[in-house]
């Protein structure tokens, strides 16, 4: 297998997004997307003992022409949308949204979360809809843990969570609107993966920490993405200490894009349509029990 060489290494800068700690290697001033995939939040926060769970965390919000999906890897995230949707997701499990043509959601922390650690960390990653279903309907997609298919290597040094696409002869539950291979990894000191990527599809890797040393570039640190290039069927390293990792491909779009806040459309007329649908409430209303 001819691995891919790296395009860039993006460092996940901290960012104050409304009061919560982020880091954020996507997008940068040097890349804006890695087609179809637009930006990356990476959080790890305390929540806060003084504050019911129902007051944590993000509140409500729209979101139109895009699929913000959150990869929880410590504690709980409770979801509630306009379209009657209610679920809390555990470690381990992932939370896919297509907000289609629009939809407003919260992201809390469960009622439990002091009795599980009283962490929250997750990612958070937008990946673009094709414009021919940016008005579907919304959908959500909890998963839990239990229901991600997992490929453990023989030593048992290594598991990769596949949750959409086809990651390792191993096929994830969630139907994405444009071929698009989601895994979470876990790797133990000394263990090695090579994982094939399609031709076609673009592809970064991103550490939330750790350390790896990938074939054909050297050292990653944790908190740092790799962005591949179109040249090679796959990638392969070995971990050089405990190491948690995300692996995205996925085929790109190829189309124009323009956002403002939480919209993502083609066009800045469709833009100003977006903000017009959600001021007169076409989005939906969500009320928080």
């Amino acid at each position: 297998m001819k691995n891919r060489t790296v395009t860039h290494l993006l460092y996940a800068h901290p960012y104050d997004m409304g009061g919560m700690p982020i880091r954020q290697p996507l997008p940068t001033n040097n890349v804006q997307q890695v087609d179809p995939f637009l930006l990356l939040h990476h959080a790890d926060v305390a929540v806060p003992e003084h504050l019911e769970p129902a007051h944590a965390g993000v509140g409500p919000h729209p979101h139109r022409g895009f699929s913000p999906v959150t990869f929880i890897f410590k504690g709980a995230v409770h979801h509630r949308d306009s379209r009657g949707n209610n679920s809390v997701v555990y470690a381990g499990g992932a939370q896919w949204m297509n907000a289609g043509m629009g939809v407003i959601h919260s992201e809390r922390p469960s009622n439990d979360i002091h009795d599980i650690g009283g962490r929250q960390e997750i990612i958070q990653l937008w990946i673009n809809t094709p414009s021919k279903h940016k008005m579907d309907q919304p959908a959500y997609y909890p998963v839990q843990a239990d229901d991600v298919p997992k490929f453990v290597s023989d030593d048992k040094l290594a598991a990769v969570n596949v949750f959409a696409g086809d990651v390792l002869g191993i096929k994830g539950p969630v139907p994405s609107l444009s071929p698009v291979n989601a895994a979470t990894i876990e790797v133990k000191k000394g263990a090695r993966l090579a994982i094939p990527v399609p031709a076609d599809f673009n592809a970064f890797l991103y550490l939330l920490d750790g350390q790896i040393t990938l074939d054909g570039y050297g050292i990653i640190d944790g908190l740092n993405a790799a962005v591949f290039a179109r040249d090679g069927e796959g990638i392969s390293f070995t971990a050089l200490q405990d190491t948690r990792l995300l692996l995205m491909s996925g085929k790109p779009l190829d189309e124009e894009v323009v956002s403002h806040g939480p919209f993502v459309m083609n066009t800045q007329t469709q833009i100003l349509e977006a903000m017009r649908d959600y001021q007169m409430g076409k989005m939906g209303i969500l009320i928080e029990d």
